[in-house]
């Protein structure tokens, strides 16, 4: 049978005190946070020019109306992109990019 033997171990830092005003404090906080009473932050004023506009960019969202400038579909990008896109539709869905690919005189294909 062997000993064992049982060391102490000690609670390192200065002891603290349950009845000071900051631990008071601080056990109403947390009492506060787990019941969802704790407020944070500044609260938010409804009748604000901010909350007017998130309410008005929430009811243009639900009803499809996008936010910034509209979109020229004459402009040489759009045109490009539709360009590109008829072409990826009648490939497939895949667009090659890059050089295209060198032809040997044996037929087979070498990327450049």
């Amino acid at each position: 049978m062997k000993n064992v033997i049982v060391e102490e171990v000690k609670v390192l830092g200065r002891p603290v005190n349950p009845n000071s005003a900051r631990q008071i404090r601080l056990a109403e906080l947390e009492a506060k946070k787990a019941s969802g009473e704790l407020k944070r932050g500044r609260p938010v004023n409804p009748n604000s020019e901010r909350q007017a506009r998130l309410e008005k960019q929430a009811v243009n969202k639900a009803n499809g109306v996008g936010q910034g400038r509209p979109v020229n579909p004459n402009s040489a990008r759009q045109i490009r992109l539709a360009e590109l896109k008829a072409k990826a539709e009648a490939n497939g869905g895949a667009v090659k990019r890059g050089r295209p690919a060198t032809v040997k005189a044996d037929g087979s294909e070498v990327a450049a």
